[in-house]
Order: C-alpha cells, then structure tokens, then sequence
C-alpha cells in the first residue's frame, strides 16, 4: 500500500469555526486514562478538525502490529476513524512513531502531514512541526535521526522480527528514560531560536505550533514571532499532575484548553 505524500499546507474548509492541536500522547498498554481520556475527547470535541503533531503512540515499530488479536494499537485508530467520520483529522508522525505507515493511515482516516506543514485558518499562516528536527544542539540524536529516516535503514528495521523491533524500542526508551531520571528535563535541548525564526520567515508566518519537549508554553521570538508549546499527555503516572490540553485556534485566537479529568 503507498501512502501519498504527506500534506505541507494545509488549508482550512470555509465552515470550519475551531481547531484543535494535541501532541505527545505517549499512548501504550500502560496508559488505560490517557487512552480513555483521548476516546473522550475524540467524541465529544466540537472542532471542525482535530491536528496531532506527533508521538501519539509511545512508540510504533511496524504497520504490522495491526495483524496482532486484540491489538491496542488497533483499537486507538478506529476511535480517530470514528472522530474522521465526522470532521477532518490529521497527524504528523515525531521521534516515537515515526514509523507509522500506511496500513495504520488508512484504518485511522487521518491525513499524513509532512514535518514541517504550513496551517492556513482564519487567516492566518501557522507552522507546525513536532520539534525534534529544531533540537539541534542534541546532535547524538541529529544523527541518529538522519539515519533511521532513511529509507535504507527503515527497510532494513522493518524487516526484523517484531519482537526483535519491540525489544529494539525498548532499549531506546530505557536509556531516555535513564537520561531523564539522572540529568533532569535539562538533559534535552530546546528547540533552536535561529532555527524556528528561520523557519517562521522561510514560510510567511509568524506563528509555529510544535510538541516534543513537555515544556508547554507561550514565547515570543521577537519580531513579532511566537511559539505555542503543546504539553503532553499523562493521566496515568503522575496523579499529582496529571495532563491532558488541546490548543484550540479560532478566528479569535489561540487558546488553551484543559480537558475534564476522570472522577
């Protein structure tokens, strides 16, 4: 199955009053409320189209883990199926789920967003991006990334075993998470300033939208650009913080919007 080329502008239908950007659901076996608190929102959110920058899934080792019995996985991307029944859903893959792939795109109904894509609504240019690509002081992970985007090493990763792939995935995230545990958040590098300036000019906006550092927050770039920072997701492993927000942008605006938190 090929996937068609991935969107770089896309444009916003005349109706459509409300968009929503999520990133960074981190979803798996291990996160029951997230994933429930996702199902909810899918169903009840009142915007025309609904964005997801990226790492949706913790991670995503191959469109075959759609052919497993009772697949999780599955079972997420029939509830964007549903939402796409009804409004227009598009998803951007990040450095956990980069891999998602065609079979998964056709079962979820989403449009395949290219990293970076230009939002046309309310007339307004947007840039979003997950934001990986823009920490370019992490140069181990630059290089890394430059690798497992290519086709070469992407063929040759997808036709492993899957459990050799699980496995694979595993070991990277024991070691971010190791990373996170001794250094702190300020084990990761921030996006570049020169590098969201330069992309902001390069496409005629003054707005870039971007997930991928759990930092979430508002920031002016000067001139007269800005940043939006999405938080991530996690409704399971923190009761203390628990997180779960959408950016909403309307003709009036961006905003930020909290979403009810089970009982």
């Amino acid at each position: 199955m090929i996937q068609p080329a991935p969107i770089r502008t896309l444009r916003a239908a005349p109706h459509w009053r409300s968009v929503d950007i999520v990133s960074d659901l981190h979803l798996g076996p291990a996160t029951p409320h997230t994933t429930a608190a996702l199902a909810r929102y899918l169903q009840h959110t009142p915007a025309d189209a609904v964005i997801v920058l990226g790492d949706l899934f913790e991670v995503w080792v191959g469109d075959d883990v759609l052919d497993e019995a009772d697949s999780f996985e599955a079972s997420v991307l029939r509830q964007f199926a549903e939402c796409a029944s009804h409004r227009t859903v598009a998803m951007m893959v990040g450095n956990r789920d980069f891999l998602l792939g065609p079979r998964a795109a056709a079962l979820a109904g989403w449009r395949v967003l290219d990293d970076v894509c230009v939002l046309e609504a309310f007339g307004r240019r947007t840039v979003l991006v997950h934001g990986d690509a823009q920490c370019l002081a992490d140069e181990d992970y630059q290089r890394f990334r430059r690798q497992a985007r290519g086709p070469a090493w992407q063929q040759q990763f997808l036709a492993q075993p899957l459990e050799r792939r699980r496995a694979f995935a595993r070991g990277l995230r024991d070691d971010s998470e190791h990373r996170k545990r001794t250094l702190g958040m300020a084990a990761y590098p921030d996006l570049d300033r020169d590098a969201m300036r330069a992309l902001l000019r390069q496409h005629g906006a003054t707005t870039l939208v971007h997930g991928h550092t759990h930092r979430p927050g508002d920031e002016a770039l000067g001139d007269g650009l800005v940043r939006h920072v999405l938080t991530d997701w996690d409704l399971d492993h923190d009761p203390a913080a628990p997180r779960a927000e959408v950016l909403r942008i309307t003709a009036d605006g961006v905003e930020r919007r909290r979403l009810p938190l089970p009982c």
